[in-house]
């Protein structure tokens, strides 16, 4: 995720990191390319050289950016809705271990028990980064996610759900002792709940991306237009045809790119979610719930991407 301040005017028609320019620049060139060669033929060969109506293409313009403008609507939902799911699993972790306060003065027969519920807790964040980002070797630093203490483990090799599933575990055996009530048992099984709610959430945004057909639709659509611009405006604006087209290419270009990277929210691009950054703070603040201090530094930007 892009963290910087904002630019100021001048800047911000040379700021490349995080913009869709990278991507599009091969596009952007061609077009470039395409109109200065129809403009030339358009003057020393205008009987060899196609000629198309410019009007046609203002109401083909109009319909396409309201089309891009829904398919960006939906992919900016799919975004918000991740941050939404990452900001709920921060609440559902600071939650439990408020909840968990208790747990502590129930005697020796419970200890240790919210110090091995709270690990799993920043377990189950770093390993739900590592579901949602399968190639990015993404790794956590925790010491291990069952109820005994283990050697250090990477997040992949856990899932999720069988982090949560160790939580209840230590809750259920909590229970059978009659140190905790039922209605404790009820209030954290319906915080794992919550979690769990939120893994469903993030992996069904995953796996399941907008229909191809309607994304295919749009990119043929997009190109279509923007490859057959140079041969409607040649006439009209001459030598200007390569700008105004580099110009509009830009915008239809840029705005199906982007429409790209927000649909996968936790992926690599600069413009994805710092799901890594907030495993971290929750690793953090689970750690310093337990009264440890030899904490992970808190997540900073590299770059201006936080990841």
């Amino acid at each position: 995720m892009i963290v910087r301040e904002k630019p100021n005017l001048l800047r911000l028609f040379f700021i490349v990191q995080g913009s869709i320019v990278p991507r599009v620049l091969p596009h952007l060139i061609f077009i470039t390319v395409l109109s200065i060669t129809i403009v030339f033929a358009r003057e020393h060969w205008p009987a060899k050289t196609f000629k198309f109506d410019g009007a046609p293409f203002s109401l083909v313009g109009i319909a396409l950016s309201i089309f891009l403008g829904f398919r960006n609507s939906a992919c900016y939902d799919r975004w918000w809705e991740g941050r939404r799911c990452w900001g709920q699993l921060v609440t559902s972790s600071r939650t439990l271990a408020r909840q968990t306060l208790f747990i502590e003065r129930l005697g020796p027969e419970a200890s240790g028990s919210r110090s091995r519920v709270l690990k799993n807790c920043y377990v189950f964040a770093h390993s739900l980064v590592s579901r949602l980002r399968p190639d990015s070797g993404y790794s956590t630093t925790a010491s291990g996610a069952t109820k005994e203490p283990e050697p250090s483990k990477s997040a992949s090799g856990l899932e999720p759900d069988q982090i949560l599933t160790s939580i209840m575990d230590e809750f259920t055996e909590l229970r059978v002792r009659k140190l905790i009530s039922d209605h404790d048992f009820q209030m954290f099984d319906a915080t794992l709940r919550e979690m769990t709610q939120m893994q469903v959430a993030c992996e069904r945004l995953k796996n399941t991306p907008l229909p191809f057909g309607y994304t295919l639709l749009l990119h043929r659509t997009a190109y279509a237009f923007c490859f057959l611009i140079p041969f409607g405006f040649a006439d009209t604006l001459g030598w200007g045809t390569p700008i105004v087209t580099a110009l509009i290419a830009y915008t239809f270009f840029g705005l199906d790119a982007l429409g790209d990277e927000l649909e996968d929210p936790f992926g690599h691009h600069p413009n994805t979610l710092a799901i890594g950054a907030i495993a971290t703070t929750i690793e953090i603040e689970m750690r310093r719930a337990v009264g440890e201090t030899n904490l992970p530094s808190a997540p900073q930007p590299r770059d201006h991407i936080l990841v």
